[in-house]
């Protein structure tokens, strides 16, 4: 990412593509953005500074990135309010607002606001922020910090079925649901927000394996199989671990997508950033979905796709799981 590029006058010079029929991309270093997110991106690289206890949530489009926001949200949060008995007593903030108002995404929220905003007074540590860029556009300041990255990533699959669900959200019941062949060959060929998926992911995923220490990679289907261990792992590396089980569980049912479903915030407003309503974020969270979408044509496909861009990683997005798996956000 060059800090020094005005992306309006990139756009003529990169390659372009559309997206669900009318949403224009542009590719900059090998990853797809609408143009105000590209632009968006540029700012925050140029101007963000990281923090050494900022905590950095990262995703591609549609792989629990609203669930992990939750969820270390309520983390670093349960410790902030003390109550009458000596005992921290959290707020239920999530019954006010959605997770994306506390953990707000830079190059969607921060830095689409005219002027940028200046981070550097105005926040109490410890941070907490999301972004869906790629490793490789992420602000200097960010890598060379202390700061910790919490990567999450999701079967291919799944994350198809839920974009493809996500964004028939925009469209009205005479335009009917868009086509999902044209959105599954967008897919596999890398061509929607932030994409391509496995390049993404693996950018995180090598990194991860270089600096444990920093970024922690974590798997929705692995979060779904054992929530307790996979929660008590984030909130160690987040260090705020658990003094109690009980307070793992507060937190799991916290955020659990039946919870935040029946929540009157998440019934009726809307995103003001990207003017979805909030019940669009989730879904049914339910693992292994796609088998009720995509034909078996396409999921051949892809699995020969991901088996491709993922051999020699060490990585495996398998997402077999137990049947009796709990839904939980998208």
């Amino acid at each position: 990412m060059d800090p020094n590029s005005s992306t309006k006058l990139l756009l003529d010079q990169l390659p372009k593509a559309t997206f669900f029929e009318n949403f224009d991309l542009y590719q900059k270093d090998g990853f797809w953005y609408r143009p105000r997110y590209l632009e968006a991106a540029v700012a925050c690289y140029s101007r963000f500074e990281a923090r050494d206890d900022d905590v950095i949530l990262a995703s591609a489009m549609k792989t629990g990135s609203t669930w992990l926001k939750a969820l270390c949200f309520c983390i670093m949060q349960r410790q902030c309010c003390e109550g009458n008995n000596g005992k921290k007593v959290p707020e239920d903030l999530l019954a006010v607002r959605h997770p994306a108002f506390y953990v707000q995404t830079l190059e969607i929220q921060v830095y689409t606001a005219n002027p940028p905003p200046d981070l550097s007074a105005g926040m109490e540590s410890t941070r907490l922020f999301h972004t869906h860029m790629p490793y490789s556009a992420l602000p200097e300041s960010i890598k060379k910090s202390k700061c910790k990255i919490v990567y999450i990533t999701r079967n291919p699959k799944d994350t198809l079925v839920s974009m493809w669900h996500f964004f028939n959200k925009l469209r009205t019941p005479e335009q009917g649901p868009y086509p999902l062949e044209h959105v599954f060959e967008s897919f596999c060929n890398g061509v929607f927000h932030f994409g391509p998926l496995f390049d993404h992911v693996l950018q995180y995923w090598n990194e991860s394996l270089k600096l444990p220490h920093k970024i922690l990679f974590l798997k929705y289907e692995e979060l779904q199989r054992n929530p307790k261990e996979q929660v008590k792992r984030l909130a160690s590396f987040l260090g705020k671990p658990f003094a109690e089980e009980k307070e793992v569980e507060e937190v799991i049912r916290g955020c659990s997508l039946e919870r935040l479903k029946a929540l009157e915030v998440n019934k009726d407003e809307v995103d003001p950033w990207v003017g979805m309503p909030n019940s669009a974020f989730f879904r049914t969270g339910v693992v292994g979905d796609w088998k009720n979408i995509l034909t078996k044509e396409m999921s051949e496909r892809l699995d020969q796709i991901t088996s491709m861009k993922l051999k020699g990683s060490g990585l495996d997005l398998d997402d077999a799981l137990e049947p009796s798996c709990v839904a939980v956000t998208q």
